[in-house]
């Protein structure tokens, strides 16, 4: 949840996504989910989209009643690795809302291990839901974005910037999210779609922080970071609403790293201090195949 004074406190004007609309995959996630509040409080109207039908649904009702007179749909037991699962729900959004102007590629799976103790199967899933999916949402959107001249915003990270243990499956997905959205850019720029990425250094207070930093180490990581804190949700919220904003009209194929220059500092070499005992576990006969 975004700071309740959201827009009595945010540089946009609170009326600059009237009549807009905003497909989220990834909807009911943390962070996704303060991306779209930033967008329903500032005008937009919106569909969000998740595997948890419950749980989507729920989101979207919070959403909802952010804004007299918004509307969110919450479209649950939609996968993004089934282009045809995304395509109902892009048909839906449009029949019920009547266009989408802004999409949101969030949907991940994240977890940390080693490739000794990393499946196969598990490598492939973390693909196919980060890049396939991000994939799916751009294939299933392209026409809706193509008749609004709209954006795409890919949710990456910066795990692949640099040789990080535990993360090969995460970083490799991310890698291609990242090329996927410079190729998108060059071949959509034409038709007026701007697309770019959004990479999030570590979030307080998610899901992913709390299970890929562990609650001793991050206060080591806060004085690790130039800015000498971890970043928030209204910090990748503003940064999405930038995006979307007219304020970013010649903007695409980038990336907005939002880290506090957290992958340029030490932060990111702390971890040699262990280096190579921290990996002796990847010895064991515990081999996931």
């Amino acid at each position: 949840m975004l700071p309740a004074d959201f827009i009595e406190s945010s540089p946009y004007k609170s009326n600059i996504f009237v009549g807009k609309v905003v497909f989220v995959t990834g909807g009911a996630g943390t962070i996704c989910k303060d991306q779209t509040e930033a967008l329903v409080r500032l005008g937009a109207n919106g569909a969000i989209v998740g595997r948890k039908k419950e749980v989507t649904e729920k989101a979207a009702k919070e959403l909802e009643a952010l804004r007299p007179g918004a509307r969110v749909l919450g479209l649950g037991e939609i996968d993004v690795r089934d282009i045809q699962s995304l395509k109902r729900a892009v048909d839906t959004t449009i029949s019920e809302l009547g266009r989408i102007d802004y999409v949101i590629a969030g949907a991940a799976g994240n977890f940390v291990t080693d490739i000794n103790h990393m499946s196969a199967n598990a490598f492939k899933t973390v693909i196919d839901i980060d890049l396939l999916g991000s994939f799916n949402t751009a294939k299933a959107t392209f026409e809706a974005l193509r008749a609004s001249a709209g954006s795409l915003v890919f949710i990456s990270a910066t795990a692949h910037y640099h040789g990080s243990p535990f993360t090969a499956h995460v970083g490799a997905a991310k890698a291609g999210i990242d090329a996927l959205m410079q190729a998108l850019a060059v071949e959509l720029g034409p038709l007026g779609i701007r697309v770019n990425c959004i990479a999030p250094g570590f979030i307080a207070a998610t899901e992913g922080m709390d299970r890929l930093l562990p609650p001793d180490m991050q206060k080591t990581y806060t004085r690790l970071t130039p800015l000498q804190r971890f970043g928030t949700t209204l910090d990748i919220a503003n940064a999405t609403v930038w995006l979307f904003s007219e304020a970013a009209s010649y903007v695409s194929g980038t990336v907005i790293v939002v880290d506090g220059a957290g992958w340029h500092s030490a932060q990111q070499t702390s971890t040699l201090h262990y280096y190579p005992d921290m990996l002796k576990h990847m010895g064991e006969d515990k081999s996931k195949i």
